[in-house]
């Protein structure tokens, strides 16, 4: 087999889910195919997190001779703290006009979770570019915030192409000047999962009750 393309499966394997166990369970982070019953699978682990999610069905009814799989989201960090989504908040009202940044992360060494500023290299009520920050070993992105300054809480084709490659949530605050609005999603890998609804003590730390 050509080293390149030996090298890219044993850093992106397939594996075949087992039909009578449960299929082994990944050494370390990083990202895997499933091949099931079903469908192919794609299984992400970060110290972080644990995600498993179907990325492709069979077009035709061909016997797969594969166990099943199934979604999985598993937070292996905790909740995220809602005092850190009141500071974002702060620093985004600091920030106006202008767009803020900020990244939510997670040490695996501590289990404690820090907010880190953005420090933009250009920012306007329209646009944010950064350098991304260095983190300290163990320490991982969970949390990816950026703002809107006084305009409305959406996901841009900018924010679309940012986040193509990560394995985060990402959450756009709008309407800094005035009770603020919100979108969330998760990201991983191309996945993009909106949550619905943003969790009730996040809400709280916003100042806000209702729903966008």
């Amino acid at each position: 087999m050509n080293p390149i393309d030996l090298v890219l499966q044993q850093s992106f394997p397939s594996v075949m889910v087992p039909a009578r166990e449960p299929v082994a369970a990944m050494m370390g982070p990083g990202e895997r195919l499933l091949v099931a019953s079903d469908g192919v699978y794609l299984e992400v682990l970060r110290p972080w997190i644990r995600l498993v999610r179907r990325i492709a069905r069979y077009d035709v009814q061909t016997a797969i001779p594969y166990g099943p799989a199934s979604a999985v989201t598993e937070l292996l960090c905790g909740p995220v703290p809602p005092a850190l989504i009141s500071q974002f908040l702060r620093m985004t009202r600091q920030s106006l006009p202008n767009e803020a940044g900020g990244w939510i992360v997670w040490s695996a060494v501590s289990g404690e979770f820090r907010l880190v500023p953005l420090v933009p290299l250009s920012h306007s009520p329209g646009h944010l570019v950064y350098e991304r920050p260095v983190l300290a070993d163990g320490e991982s992105l969970v949390v990816d915030c950026h703002s809107h300054g006084a305009g409305a809480a959406f996901f841009s084709r900018t924010d679309n192409k940012d986040d193509l490659h990560d394995v985060k949530f990402a959450l756009v605050l709008g309407h800094c000047d005035r009770e603020p609005s919100a979108v969330l999603r998760l990201c991983a890998k191309g996945i993009f999962e909106t949550v619905a609804v943003l969790p009730e003590s996040w809400m709280h730390a916003l100042g806000v009750e209702g729903v966008w």
